[in-house]
């Protein structure tokens, strides 16, 4: 009796075991997916790095072959607004509008580019080294004057520079990185603020390192997904900019082969001869979705892990919780605590 008793109840265990064992399955596939050990978030960013990857290709193909392959100037010989003239017919001034999608890359897709690199280098040391600096003078007066360029319209400033110097591409970059350096500079201070005052930056100070390598060495990796992400959504916005200003005549020559200009240039025959439109319009849209979908399926995941694990990474031998401000230091930020190695 006392055997069948014991029997009975190892058979009930063994079920709740089978049972319980059967709803973490189930909670298992529902949290990483059907493929065990690959999470859903991770697929899906893969995912968006891959679609973004491959609307990428054209784009950036025709910048960067575009220039090997279509004559320069592009010659105009043809009728205008022919569509069975070439692949794609030709524009208002019987230009091969193939050609010119080909050689308008180079400059539509390198003056932003160059503008979000520029931007990214000058707004990232400013935003580093107020973040890594023990002075709220410093911070100030690293931070503040800058951030007098954000009210500021965009296509304003680069009409203002296109009065200047109309038609130099290197004016519109300079202007577009002007624009984009203060908001880099606060996003990448606001990043390193953790970094710059946890424990390993003490640590590296006490055993004597240089301020650069504390800075650059150990902050500036830890902000690097962070300012990825954000340079690869930057793009995307850059391009836009550069192609409104040459849109409205406020950037490069009316003449130029430019996809902006191209488009402002045949916007009034969009029925008569849709490609001279539609193609370069459709190469920056695939440029700035797959520049999006890139950086955010790449750099995402990186970024949002690096954000939370440093916003748990403060002691008390670093500065106190309510040390810093979203407008900058308030006072007596530094404990007394020493940090170790």
């Amino acid at each position: 009796m006392k055997a069948a008793r014991v029997a009975n109840g190892a058979r009930v265990v063994n079920g709740v075991r089978a049972l319980v064992e059967r709803v973490r399955r189930v909670a298992r596939v529902r949290r990483d997916g059907p493929v065990r050990g690959v999470p859903r978030g991770s697929r899906a960013r893969r995912g968006r790095a891959l679609g973004g990857g491959l609307l990428l290709v054209p784009p950036v193909a025709a910048a960067l072959l575009g220039p090997f392959l279509a004559p320069d100037p592009v010659p105009s010989d043809g009728a205008p607004y022919a569509p069975d003239e070439g692949p794609l017919g030709t524009d208002a001034l019987g230009r091969d509008v193939l050609a010119l999608v080909l050689r308008g890359g180079a400059s539509a897709l390198g003056v932003a580019c160059a503008a979000v690199a520029l931007a990214v280098v000058l707004g990232g040391a400013l935003g580093l080294a107020a973040a890594a600096s023990r002075s709220r003078r410093v911070d100030d007066l690293l931070i503040r004057p800058v951030e007098l360029l954000l009210p500021l319209p965009s296509l304003l400033v680069i009409s203002l520079v296109g009065v200047g110097w109309r038609g130099h591409p290197v004016a519109v970059a300079l202007a577009v990185a002007a624009l984009n350096v203060p908001a880099v500079a606060r996003l990448l201070r606001a990043a390193a603020l953790d970094a710059a005052s946890g424990p390993v930056a003490e640590a590296m100070r006490l055993q004597g390192e240089s301020r650069a390598r504390v800075l650059f060495g150990h902050v500036g990796r830890a902000v690097l997904p962070v300012a990825a992400a954000d340079a690869g959504t930057r793009v995307g916005t850059a391009v836009f900019t550069v192609a409104a200003a040459n849109f409205l005549g406020l950037g490069l020559d009316p003449t130029s082969p430019d996809w902006g200009v191209v488009i402002a240039a045949s916007r009034e025959a969009l029925f008569v001869q849709p490609w001279a439109v539609c193609a370069p319009t459709l190469l920056l849209v695939m440029f700035t979705v797959g520049a999006n979908l890139l950086a955010d399926g790449l750099l995402g995941g990186g970024a949002v892990g690096g954000a939370r694990t440093g916003s748990g990474s403060r002691t008390g031998g670093g500065r106190t919780g309510g040390a810093r401000t979203g407008d900058g230091r308030t006072g007596g930020g530094r404990g007394d605590g020493k940090a170790t190695a």
